[in-house]
């Protein structure tokens, strides 16, 4: 490690250069990947958020909300293994909402919970919901930016149906749409029309039932119950439309990113060993220990990818707070940790390529080079 820090302090230039490049490759880096895991929160916050471990959908749903229809029958006999505070129906609608004094159109997607349940949203602004009074409702605090404010009243444009906004909700979103919180009874309202023209009778179908269970009690209800498929809050969460393309898209331009840094910097400094050749052949004709120029080679790739890992998470977080709010972006430490134990790891790698030089100089090949 000695001779790597006195030859960083030789050549400052060239290394500041390099270290230059490395801050800048693990900033796209870290930004990449926030943007990429501030897109996955604002797709499916509101699903992450749920206290529901599983979901019980139709088994020919193909695990989409929106394609399943549970009724009563399917609620009690579920619950009659779950019980009914660990058993919850869960309505899901996309629809386009207008606001009264605001000129744009939204698109939201309605929640129709029970207000006395586990999936209650927790209001960070105003007053929640009741299930015995129709026509209020409880938004997702995006909705800010079309206009809603509190006591705003908003209307679907599908049943025509009001409501009066009466509290906000913080990060809940499903499919890229602000979520708006409506009680059973408005959701009865809101599907009637359906159910009649299908020439049904009695309550309208929610689309999925929440579960707080165990996996040996999801085992037994999907045994049960051979209409009902049980799923995962992952399986869910993965089944949200366009969430596993756009992630996988992502995904794949981080890879990449990785995968870039790594030969970059395996170049930059494989031509540096190869200009420092004569070096080597000297050290090793002196009897320095091939082990100990590795760990110089090493050393100086993880004090340069270290410092700039740093400095990048620095630049990251200031860039951040720069944001506007519309731009989704989420970072959080674990996500720090391991996004930078891989740039180093992909930094460590490429410098194998420049141990695996200094290996092959020959010392007398060297000196003769040197003395010509």
């Amino acid at each position: 490690m000695f001779l790597a820090i006195r030859e960083m302090r030789h050549s400052k230039a060239r290394y500041g250069l390099i270290m230059v490049i490395m801050l800048l490759v693990s900033f796209l880096v870290l930004f990449v990947t926030g943007l990429a895991r501030g897109l996955s929160y604002a797709n499916i916050s509101a699903l992450q958020n749920m206290p529901a471990s599983y979901f019980a959908v139709q088994s020919d749903a193909d695990h989409t909300f929106r394609r399943s229809q549970l009724g009563d029958t399917e609620l009690a006999a579920v619950r009659e293994v779950t019980g009914e505070a660990k058993a919850t129906p869960l309505g899901v609608q996309t629809s386009t909402i207008t606001a009264a004094g605001a000129d744009v159109k939204a698109d939201v997607t309605f929640f129709a919970v029970d207000m006395k349940g586990m999936l209650a949203p927790t209001v960070t602004e105003g007053a929640g919901l009741t299930n015995e009074v129709q026509g209020s409702a409880v938004a997702d605090a995006k909705l800010k930016q079309s206009g809603v404010t509190l006591g705003s009243t908003i209307r679907d444009q599908a049943s025509g149906m009001s409501w009066t906004v009466t509290g906000f909700v913080k990060d809940n979103s499903y499919s890229h749409t602000p979520v708006v919180y409506i009680n059973p009874q408005d959701w009865q309202a809101m599907k009637q029309g359906a159910v009649q023209a299908g020439g049904g009778s009695g309550n309208a179908p929610y689309n999925v039932i929440a579960l707080d269970i165990t996996a040996d009690q999801a085992a037994q209800i999907a045994d049960q119950q051979k209409s009902i498929e049980v799923i995962t809050q992952k399986q869910a969460i993965s089944s949200v439309p366009g969430y596993a393309a756009e992630q996988n898209s992502l995904l794949m331009m981080i890879v990449f990113l990785f995968v870039i840094a790594a030969v970059v910097l395996a170049v930059f400094f494989y031509v540096i060993t190869i200009q420092k050749t004569s070096q080597f052949g000297i050290l090793k004709a002196m009897g320095t220990k091939m082990s100990y120029l590795a760990w110089s080679v090493v050393g100086q790739v993880m004090l340069l990818s270290v410092t700039s890992l740093v400095l990048g998470i620095l630049l990251t977080l200031g860039m951040n707070m720069g944001l506007p709010d519309t731009m989704p972006f989420e970072l959080d430490g674990q996500t720090m940790l391991l996004t930078g134990l891989l740039f180093i790891g992909m930094s460590l790698l490429g410098s194998l390529i420049s141990v695996a030089r200094v290996a092959k100089v020959d010392a007398l090949e060297a000196i003769g080079r040197a003395g010509a």
